[in-house]
């Protein structure tokens, strides 16, 4: 008899016992635990997958219809640019004939065309400074993901873009390219700012 009215052949084995369930029942439910946690991250990996793969399709899309967008809009404009040269005896084969017929200046544009062409590049125009810098840096967004160190190439492809439009130009941009390329870099600088990075453009393009 024990000091608190307990058989001792109990109290051993009754506390060994107890320990045993409860060491049983401490590795089960770790193990439930684990079982439960790595369903939990399987199945979290498999969201983050899904959404990735949604965001890559959705950034595609909008790669897309503002590929098709700018290309129909620069058809546009090669039409009517065309049809004036057409009046005048000039003939215009591509995009870079036109450029460079344009930056001759020696054409004579009509009304209609004069209007139409200020309204195009006007501050609300598709070809301003503002759309046009806004559709760059967009794009970029839209290409990279948003992902920082692919945004930073994106700096270097706009850049590299100018320098071709400057070579088949033929000379100096006119002013609105280059106050265009001007806007698209501060906002490219807006949007690392934004996104926490420390990044620049002129870093970047070691200027």
């Amino acid at each position: 008899m024990s000091l608190y009215g307990v058989d001792n052949r109990y109290s051993y084995t009754d506390y060994s016992s107890s320990a045993s369930n409860s060491k049983a029942n401490s590795t089960n439910e770790a193990k439930k635990k684990d079982t439960v946690e790595e369903g939990a991250t399987y199945e979290a990996s498999k969201t983050t997958a899904k959404a990735e793969k949604a965001y890559s399709k959705t950034s595609s899309n909008v790669v897309a219809k503002m590929k098709a967008d700018t290309q129909a809009r620069l058809e546009q404009m090669q039409s009517l640019v065309t049809k004036m040269f057409q009046k005048q005896g000039v003939t215009i084969g591509n995009a870079d004939d036109m450029w460079k017929a344009l930056a001759n200046g020696n054409f004579t544009a009509d009304a209609a065309t004069i209007a139409q062409a200020k309204e195009d590049i006007g501050e609300n125009g598709y070809w301003g400074v503002n759309q046009t810098s806004d559709r760059l840096v967009d794009f970029a967004i839209a290409l990279s993901g948003g992902d920082e160190e692919k945004m930073k190439k994106m700096v270097s492809a706009v850049e590299k873009g100018f320098k071709q439009a400057t070579k088949a130009w033929g000379k100096d941009l006119p002013g609105i390219s280059s106050d265009t390329y001007s806007a698209t870099m501060d906002k490219f600088d807006k949007w690392f700012e934004d996104n926490g990075s420390s990044a620049r453009t002129s870093d970047i393009l070691g200027k």
